[in-house]
């Protein structure tokens, strides 16, 4: 049915499995795996018929309730709820499921529901959350499950190089990529690709705006394979995303025509969808490429940079808190205001303070977690 929309070998494998549990007269198991099938389809960015799916689904569940279908429909839903608006309030559905899930005695359930908290974790900042859920799946894993441990040691990758430990990180991320290819997840490949990406353009902002370091294109080959593979696999989850990413690359780069309109076509959809927290940060930099492109712009510049200071948003991480002020600081010296630029970059110091403490709490939380890639 989906999978024609688009290419994904573990959705046309969950299908195969649906058709064998109907053709056995299984009907709840092809329901459970029904509500798998809408979870993957959310993972792509199939959104719509994730959520007719769903809704197919919860009116059987109705019919005839069943603990494991309620697992995987609280499963497929916080997927849904997560790839819609980026909404960590999927946490919660995570943690029905899998409370579901250990009443019921479905591994499989609790072991994605705990990858994905780990996720989310990550996404949140919170380490020794992040360390706890990760160790639970660690514990509850077996050598099939590879769709939760390709998450798990991405998750674990991702962690490990936010911390400044990128040489520590190689291991996972070659496992992550592994088991996403053995087992055909491609929506992984997709996020795995596109959060190294992240990472690797966060560490350019970084260096160019906490360390005073130049900026350099070289991280834009791994930004565009990102969007190179969705084409060819027909993911759009990140539709929305990745174009902000390329923005963010060239704006460090100084490459301030290209990323404008980047940013003029991207931004209000992402805000739109539930990431509120990078607005400030995201202003900073258009302003800085308006500075940047003729006096006929200064006055427009200088708005969006007050704006960016209205839209710091409390959830705002310290990173991106240390971006948007030391960012708008450069704005503030090139349109001659000395006094506003010296407050955004004591206020972009302490903020960057804060991510240094950040790191080092995840330096301390994944040193002591023992955990390991799988070999």
């Amino acid at each position: 049915m989906a999978s024609g929309a688009f290419h994904s070998r573990l959705l046309r494998k969950v299908e195969q499995d649906i058709a064998l549990a109907q053709q056995a007269g299984q009907q709840m198991q092809a329901l459970c795996l029904q509500a798998r099938r809408a979870g993957l389809l959310a993972r792509h960015g199939q959104l719509e018929l994730a959520r007719q799916e769903l809704t197919r689904l919860h009116q059987a569940a109705f019919a005839s309730p069943h603990p494991g279908l309620g697992a995987w429909l609280h499963l497929a839903e916080a997927l849904v709820a997560y790839y819609s608006h980026y909404d960590v309030g999927a946490r919660e559905r995570l943690l029905r499921a899998d409370s579901l899930a250990r009443s019921a005695g479905l591994r499989e359930v609790q072991l994605e529901a705990q990858a994905f908290l780990a996720h989310l974790a990550f996404a949140d900042h919170k380490p020794e959350t992040l360390v706890e859920h990760a160790q639970a799946c660690m514990a509850l894993a077996q050598p099939e499950d590879s769709p939760a441990l390709a998450r798990l040691h991405m998750v674990m990758g991702l962690a490990l190089h936010l911390s400044d430990s990128q040489e520590a990180a190689q291991p996972w991320y070659a496992k992550a990529r592994a088991l996403a290819a053995q087992c055909g997840d491609d929506a992984l490949t997709s996020a795995l690709l596109y959060n190294r990406a992240v990472i690797g353009v966060a560490r350019l902002r970084e260096a160019e705006l906490a360390d005073g370091l130049d900026g350099s294109p070289a991280l834009m080959a791994a930004v565009d394979s990102v969007a190179h593979f969705d084409r060819a696999m027909g993911v759009v989850a990140l539709d929305i995303l990745t174009p902000l990413l390329r923005a963010q690359a060239l704006v460090s780069a100084g490459e301030f025509a290209q990323a404008l309109p980047l940013y003029q076509d991207s931004l209000p959809e992402t805000l739109a969808h539930g990431l509120g927290r990078l607005g400030s940060s995201l202003m900073a930099d258009l302003a800085w490429c308006r500075v940047h492109l003729g006096a006929a712009e200064q006055e427009a510049a200088l708005a969006l940079a007050q704006q960016a200071e209205l839209e710091l948003d409390p959830a705002c991480h310290d990173d991106d808190r240390g971006v948007t002020h030391a960012r708008l600081a450069q704005v503030y010296v090139y349109l001659g205001q000395p006094e506003q630029a010296a407050a955004q970059q004591a206020l972009a110091r302490s903020a960057w303070q804060a991510y240094r403490s950040l790191q080092a709490r995840w330096r301390t939380a994944l040193a002591g977690s023992g955990l390991q890639p799988l070999n």
